[in-house]
């Protein structure tokens, strides 16, 4: 009997898991509409007693999105306000909805990826897993890694899909 040779294994292939980029912390939405007097204004003196006495430690470690999902004229301050009590508590926040959540996370973790880590490698951007990543995620990666990789590729290092290959004279 032969002996099985991982050949994946001994590639020179290099993978790109973007689901390892995202943070783990929970995410949460925290909807201004709880802090307006009758669900139609903000009263600034209610809001700043509310902000100064809130437990914001509940936040600590979690990915927050600031909504306001009332009908409702806030000034920007009020999020402003916000945003600096989750500061020290947050991992991360943003103004909108859980998908601008997410897509700002990852794209900040795409901006931290050194290309230079890729020149020349033949890189496979990981597909299925068990978080899903979206679709902007894997065009921003191209965006990012084409300029210095010999080739890009998506899937599993045992089964990818070429998409680019760096041309013999470049």
């Amino acid at each position: 009997m032969s002996e099985l040779i991982n050949k994946v294994a001994q590639s020179a292939l290099v993978t790109l898991n973007l689901e390892e980029l995202l943070h783990p912390g929970e995410r949460v939405v925290y909807d201004i509409k709880d802090n307006l007097f009758h669900g139609l204004i903000l009263k600034e003196k209610d809001f700043r007693a509310f902000v100064k006495e809130n437990d914001w430690s509940q936040y600590a470690g979690k990915n927050v999105a600031i909504i306001c999902s009332a009908d409702a004229i806030v000034p920007t301050w009020a999020y402003m306000l916000l945003a600096s009590k989750l500061q020290n508590h947050a991992n991360y926040y943003v103004f909108g909805d859980l998908e601008a959540l997410e897509q700002a996370m990852m794209q900040e973790a795409i901006a931290k990826i050194d290309p230079e880590e890729y020149r020349d490698a033949k890189v496979v951007i990981k597909g299925c897993g068990s978080i899903p990543v979206p679709t902007y995620a894997y065009v921003e990666v191209m965006r990012k890694l084409l300029p210095v990789t010999s080739s890009l590729m998506y899937g599993e290092p045992c089964s990818t899909v070429p998409l680019y290959k760096k041309p013999k004279n470049a």
